[in-house]
């Protein structure tokens, strides 16, 4: 008995160093990816300990004075940080939403396309925005907002307004202007794996719903919604943690100082004080609450889809 199990145990050995020697390949790049998510992902949380020090480069960070929590006590001390949060917070939110039901709607508009031609034109241009830098869509938007711009050119044309409007000087534009600005760069893009949802979709149950005499309303809202539905619950929890990463390059861009009060963000605010203050401590700590805070919204959200039984990511 015991020679048997003894020659079991040696041919799963076998078994198993074949199976990794055929798979050697799929190995050697899992251990590349491994040993660079340690390398450019963990590692460098390392340097969270400057956000409980008085860090000084010169010192680097074993010889820094370790100061506790007093930079986090200062962050949620200062009113500007108190509205950088609420600004982050308020377009992170907005982008969301306005992103999410705009790639929705698109996608289940793209799908009911009859003719392929047309619908794979539609879909490759609305792909584009997605790969121009965030340069060229402020300067195509400061074109098209600017007073003589065509937006202003419109409304007078159309009388809707007596004088040309500077919309980047008032501050009630400006949290709306960055949602278009998202949605019209990244609709498109988003769109694809809802499209994919869909077209996953068994197509007997539209045959069947259409001998039921169902129109193209009912279907979309019995039969596509509901089909992607698992879709749009995994991918809301999974950007729902990205809400305080409400983006820096479009508010840094198209920010002035009229407007200062609603387009700061937190990685502005870590920009402003953490470099270019060189305190180095105050933007870690910032980023680690950042962090913290978007950790927390996934547990919570992943939480309770699992509560009301929707699909969720563990």
């Amino acid at each position: 008995m015991a020679n048997t199990n003894a020659s079991a145990v040696k041919k799963d050995k076998k078994i198993t160093w074949k199976e990794i020697k055929r798979q050697k390949t799929l190995l050697i790049i899992s251990f590349i990816t491994v040993v660079y998510g340690f390398i450019f992902c963990y590692w460098p949380l390392t340097g969270w300990i400057m956000a409980f020090q008085q860090y000084k480069p010169k010192n680097g960070l074993l010889h820094s004075k370790f100061v506790g929590l007093d930079k986090f006590k200062f962050l949620f001390g200062d009113d500007v940080f108190i509205k950088v949060i609420r600004n982050t917070f308020c377009m992170g939110v907005l982008n969301l939403v306005t992103s999410t039901i705009m790639a929705i709607l698109f996608a289940i508009l793209l799908n009911e396309i009859r003719h392929t031609l047309t619908k794979k034109v539609i879909q490759t241009v609305s792909y584009l925005p997605h790969f121009l830098s965030w340069i060229i869509v402020t300067g195509i938007l400061h074109d098209a907002l600017s007073s003589t711009g065509i937006i202003n050119d419109l409304l007078l044309r159309t009388k809707i307004i007596d004088q040309a409007i500077n919309f980047f000087a008032h501050p009630n534009f400006f949290w709306p202007i960055v949602a278009f600005a998202n949605c019209w760069k990244e609709t498109g893009w988003n769109a694809i794996i809802y499209l994919a949802a869909i077209t996953a979709i068994d197509p007997c149950l539209y045959e069947a719903a259409s001998i039921d005499g169902a129109s193209r309303l009912q279907k979309i809202r019995y039969i596509t919604l509901p089909g992607i539905k698992p879709t749009i619950m995994i991918l809301l929890i999974m950007n729902i943690g990205n809400v305080l990463n409400a983006g820096f390059e479009i508010q840094y861009l198209l920010g002035n100082g009229l407007v200062q009060s609603v387009s700061q963000t937190i990685d502005i605010y870590v920009l402003k004080w953490g470099i270019s203050q060189n305190d180095y401590s105050l933007g870690t700590a910032a980023g680690i609450f950042k962090s913290a805070v978007s950790i927390a919204l996934i547990l919570v959200c992943n939480w309770w889809a699992k509560k009301t039984g929707e699909e969720r990511l563990f």
